[in-house]
């Protein structure tokens, strides 16, 4: 799929056990994923592209990136099923983000 200007592409997140990701996100979600050396991860089926960089810095400043499910208190269920925390209950939010922007060869 071609990328559209001003439409979220790409998501990428710190991670300090890439394993645990995939095997959370796989089992919680649904989400695929596809190793690139020991310290990459992309995942799909997600409902946007990204990935996850393996890290042994402390991880702050992370993105925040919402989740749709249409039936919150079955994807909480499912989150604390398969080891997720909570570190907030489900509640409405505001929004503000840290962005970035790309090109290709330009």
């Amino acid at each position: 799929m071609k990328p559209t200007n001003n439409h979220i592409n790409y998501i990428e997140f710190k991670a300090h056990d890439l394993q645990a990701v995939k095997t959370f996100y796989n089992k919680a979600f649904g989400w695929r994923f596809t190793d690139y050396g020991s310290n990459y991860v992309a995942f799909e089926a997600s409902g946007i592209a990204g990935g996850f960089e393996k890290t042994e810095q402390a991880i702050s400043n992370g993105a925040l990136i919402v989740i749709y499910h249409d039936n919150l208190k079955q994807a909480k269920a499912r989150v604390l099923e398969f080891g997720g925390t909570l570190s907030v209950d489900i509640f409405s939010f505001p929004s503000g983000n840290e962005l970035s922007v790309w090109c290709h060869d330009k």
